[in-house]
């Protein structure tokens, strides 16, 4: 059974106001002096959001109850500093992000300016037998991808206005140089020969900060997806792990049978991001296969279909349909972030009822 780990970045809040916070260098502090928190916690580059990662699991009700764990941890630390932690993929209110010290975040602050805006993503990396078997499985996840960002879309606002968008970390995002899909590369030489040309030009400081959508990891035998934000539930944050590991197993499938991945051009696949971005689940998106508009239902339902082997040998695909359907009924991040803001017309009260749902 391959393993799964996930690692969420949560916003810090100030419990009154809704108003980030620049706290995380104090909420670590504390959590580096819990036993019971070391090597969860992890600074990021902005002094308001708080990163953790779950220890690597092979059954999905473990997963879950590692991802609860650790928000409640995380806001048990950030409460001790006067902070919340809230599951949310951008700030509903104005923020000027600050950022943590050290040369390296000096460094990117510097050189790409107003692209360093403050979003909260979700990673999963999912374990792979070698380079090969991971290189087979990121050319083959390719189209897949806008997806899972439909289904984990948090983002509908940004500086206190509506974007428009489901996913507006998704566009904030795509602006880093070295982030959003790729072509096939086909073998290992070739994606390290891409990664190290990327590092040669001197845009990027090292193949750390190559930000593809899905990628190698650079620390772990894992392949590592980066499309997601981060949930506002556990159980979506679940849910996408969930996909990713079908995807995986799916992908190393085609691999050893000797299926050629979908060769869609980079061009379609950033269409199908920022549809899925747009859109999120409330209007069609991009079909992975036929790269043609298809209803949000319709493609989760691909995806599934696409996955549903490899879910149904791990014991996860009943489980994932109730989850997708959940979440098509009651709606993603996205919406239940507009639902609470119609409700309430308070960006304010929209914040504390997303600190309420994370701390869970």
């Amino acid at each position: 059974m391959r393993t799964v780990g996930v690692e969420e970045e949560l916003l810090l809040v100030d419990p009154e106001s809704g108003e980030p916070k620049a706290l995380a260098a104090a909420a670590l502090a504390r959590a580096e002096q819990d036993d019971t928190c070391q090597e969860v916690f992890e600074k990021e580059l902005y002094d308001q959001m708080l990163e953790f990662a779950t220890r690597p699991q092979s059954g999905m009700a473990e997963l879950r109850a590692e991802i609860v764990r650790c928000r409640q941890e995380a806001a048990r630390h950030a409460g001790e500093t006067g902070c919340a932690v809230a599951a949310l993929a951008t700030s509903p209110l104005p923020v000027n992000p600050s950022f943590g010290v050290g040369r390296r975040y000096q460094w990117m602050a510097e050189q790409y300016g107003i692209s360093t805006r403050l979003v909260c993503g979700c990673h999963v990396h999912v374990s792979v037998e070698s380079d090969e078997e991971g290189v087979a499985v990121v050319d083959r996840v390719r189209p897949w991808l806008p997806v899972l960002s439909a289904l984990s879309a948090n983002s509908p606002f940004w500086q206190g206005r509506d974007t428009s968008y489901s996913s507006y970390r998704n566009r904030v995002w795509s602006r880093w140089p070295s982030a959003g899909p790729t072509e096939v590369f086909g073998s290992v030489e070739a994606y390290r020969h891409r990664v190290d040309d990327m590092v040669a030009t001197g845009a990027i400081l090292d193949e750390a900060m190559v930000y593809f959508d899905v990628r190698l990891s650079a620390r772990y035998p894992t392949v590592e997806f980066r499309v997601a934000d981060v949930c506002l539930d556990a159980d979506t944050a679940v849910l996408v792990a969930t996909l990713c590991r079908g995807l995986v197993e799916t992908a190393a499938r085609e691999w050893r049978e000797g299926r050629e991945p979908v060769p869609h051009s980079v061009s379609l696949l950033r269409l199908a991001s920022w549809r899925a971005a747009r859109s999120g689940l409330e209007g069609e998106l991009l079909h992975p296969r036929t790269m043609r508009p298809a209803p949000a239902a319709e493609v989760v339902g691909a995806l599934l279909e696409h996955v549903g082997p490899a879910l149904e040998d791990s014991g996860d695909l009943k489980t994932a349909r109730a989850s997708c359907a959940r979440v098509l009924r009651e709606g993603n991040g996205a919406r239940v972030q507009r639902d609470l803001y119609e409700r309430t017309g308070s960006l304010r009260e929209v914040v504390a009822e997303c600190v309420r749902r994370t701390q869970e």
